[in-house]
């Protein structure tokens, strides 16, 4: 997948927030190396196993991973022939039981969560290993008992410290004298009376240290030396046992390596399952069905960067077109649907849910293009607009029928004219390459081309025109009158100048082309009962269903150069594109011989007063006085 494309798209700072919800590296590990894929059978799983780590959580919580996230650094250490020490140990014996802990849990949602517990079913357990780490650490030390040969060095020992301190004490006593204060000071196993300075050449022995203030001298007397170098000798075979001790445990835990790397491949793909459902849970997300045929249907979708912020969005596409044209004001959100559209995609490519409602549906890609933003190189002395050409040359040699294309202002940043003109050749042979393209722009030209061309559709982001404000709303189908044109009449701008830049406005008749049938998807694309239907054969009184709203409304007008066909739904007059309308019943068969269809549009106070005037009633022809009409 293009690196430019994902950072774009917000899918790099999605995985960092992702790894804020891993409990270890382990799982942070697994974020960084993510990347989407377009085996659908592989994101179908990840989907799954997402959802049911889901339900796990809601239902008994987060799975237990203490203890099992510290293992790492110790297995360095064993692969580089280091001697665990005591603390290693213990963090060793810890993801032994963590271990266990995990897979005791996993093992009780097996009923429910068939998909992600089966991992645990790969674990090992060191049953072994903990009871003898258990025989020999005690509080923290080796054990007495961890072997016969150190019982018996410990042993000796304490006899020899024992005799050492009994001497002491009664050299103390008979020495009174010469002594500073009654106690005895131990240092590097080295057994030491404080002697007053000025008695230091009274005392038999070495001096191996001087008070700060020089007034007390600490001598190890002669009468010791014997027994202290025997002592020395037994604190060196303690430490050496020990050490093999130390050794010999290390060595046991380095020959289960492969199986401890078993299981933190377990661990680590656990926290990174859970965390995903963390993440999924934060922002209400859900697994949306996943197809290859390039169809995508949102519901209520909000980008997980803005959430309670985010207008919902509804957005469909790969079904009765493949390429979307989307106009509207600056910052009225165009770039927002693309972002939204695009990350939507990547997310569910990397197995993770979307926030939307869960009747939505993503399609997969194996490359997706994002042309989004300012593009300018000041290395390359590139112009905007020329890195724009040139990021969309690369896209259009490396494009195929697998492909999603996000592109934002289309054309933009040269002469107008020529800018839409290359956009439609652009947008055209992306179409008949059979990219799914979803394009932004200002360009009058190119809202023409996309209304007469049989793959495009329109869309506009919703502006309320009273406050002037945008309302960020996506509106498919719609053809939105120009926001410049509105403007000019709002502000009072000379009548003749606007018409003439009406008919500026105007395209000419348009050539196109159709998506080669071996660049389609054979068998797979979905069938539409109302894409047979030309808007020439809508007629008045002809009843039709509402593809949006799933109702019906009746047809007043048969349609305009745009496509239009404007219908009489819940007493309103709604201008609607051909593609979004289904025939359900022709006007012939559903009224009889002679039936005024007028009659439909009126209002019943309206229809009643035709009646009356046409019977000659007087107080009907008072009532049309009154209101200034003439008969």
């Amino acid at each position: 997948m293009n690196s430019k494309t994902l950072e774009k798209l917000g899918y790099i700072e999605f995985k960092e927030q992702l790894k804020t919800y891993c409990t270890s590296d382990l799982g942070k590990q697994k974020v960084e190396d993510l990347i989407p894929t377009s085996n659908i059978k592989k994101i179908e799983q990840q989907l799954l196993e997402t959802t049911e780590a889901l339900n796990i959580i809601n239902n008994v919580g987060s799975p237990p991973f203490l203890g099992t996230i510290h293992i790492v650094p110790i297995i360095k250490k064993l692969e580089k022939g280091i001697i665990l020490d005591i603390s290693d140990l213990m963090h060793v014996l810890d993801f032994f039981r963590g271990c266990k802990k995990l897979s005791d849990f996993m093992n009780k949602q097996s009923y429910t969560s068939t998909q992600i517990s089966i991992y645990a079913q790969s674990m090992y357990f060191f049953d072994n290993l903990i009871a003898e780490i258990n025989r020999t650490i005690k509080n923290s030390g080796i054990d007495d008992y961890a072997s016969n040969r150190l019982a018996k060095v410990r042993r000796n020992k304490s006899d020899y410290e024992s005799k050492i301190k009994d001497k002491l004490n009664k050299f103390i006593s008979s020495n009174a004298q010469y002594i500073q204060e009654n106690y005895i000071v131990e240092r590097d196993h080295h057994y030491l009376v404080p002697i007053k300075s000025s008695f230091k050449n009274q005392v038999s022995g070495s001096v191996i240290d001087t008070s700060s203030k020089g007034n007390t001298v600490f001598i190890e007397p002669k009468m010791i030396l014997k027994d202290t170098a025997e002592l020395h000798k037994l604190v060196m075979e303690e430490a050496d046992i020990e050490y093999q001790i130390l050794a010999t445990l290390s060595g046991l835990i380095m020959e289960e390596l492969p199986y401890i790397q078993t299981n933190i491949d377990v661990i680590s793909m656990y926290d990174f399952i859970f965390a995903k459902a963390k993440y999924s849970k934060v922002y209400q997300g859900i697994a949306p069905k996943v197809n290859n045929i390039g169809v995508t249907k949102l519901r209520e979708g909000r980008h997980p960067f803005l959430m309670e912020n985010a207008t919902p969005l509804n957005f469909d596409i790969g079904t009765d077109y493949r390429t979307l044209v989307i106009t509207g004001p600056n910052a009225g959100g165009k770039t927002i649907v693309l972002k939204t559209v695009g990350l939507f995609t990547l997310a569910t490519m990397s197995g993770l849910h979307i926030p939307a409602k869960p009747d939505s549906e993503i399609a997969v890609y194996n490359q997706i293009y994002a042309d989004i933003g300012d593009n300018q190189s000041i290395e390359n002395a590139l112009s905007t607009f020329s890195s724009h050409l040139k990021n969309l040359s690369n896209i259009m040699n490396k494009a195929d029928n697998h492909t999603l294309l996000l592109l934002d202002e289309i054309g933009s940043g040269t002469e107008p004219n020529e800018g839409a003109a290359l956009a439609i050749a652009m947008l055209n042979e992306f179409y008949k390459t059979g990219c799914i393209t979803v394009a932004t722009t200002h360009y009058g030209e190119i809202k023409d081309y996309s209304y007469q061309h049989p793959g495009f559709m329109n869309a506009a982001m919703a502006f309320n025109k009273e406050s002037l404000e945008p309302l960020y709303q996506l509106l498919i189908g719609t053809s939105g009158d120009s926001n410049a044109i509105w403007l000019a009449y709002k502000m009072n701008l000379k009548h003749n100048v606007i018409e003439q830049a009406k008919q500026y406005i105007e395209g000419t008749p348009y050539q196109f082309d159709e998506i080669p049938q071996k660049l389609l998807p054979k068998n797979e694309m979905p069938q539409n009962d109302s894409a047979a239907i030309s808007v020439a054969t809508y007629q008045r009184g002809d009843q039709v269903k509402l593809l949006d709203k799933n109702e019906l409304a009746v047809v007043y007008d048969g349609g305009n150069k745009f496509g239009e066909v404007t219908v009489f739904y819940k007493k309103e007059f709604k201008k609607v594109n051909h593609k979004r309308l289904q025939l359900k019943v022709r006007a012939k068969d559903l009224y009889p011989e002679g039936y005024d269809i007028n009659q439909l549009f009126q209002s019943y106070e309206q229809r009643k007063l035709n009646y009356d005037l046409n019977r000659g009633s007087k107080k009907a022809q008072k009532k049309l006085k009154k209101m200034k009409i003439e008969i």
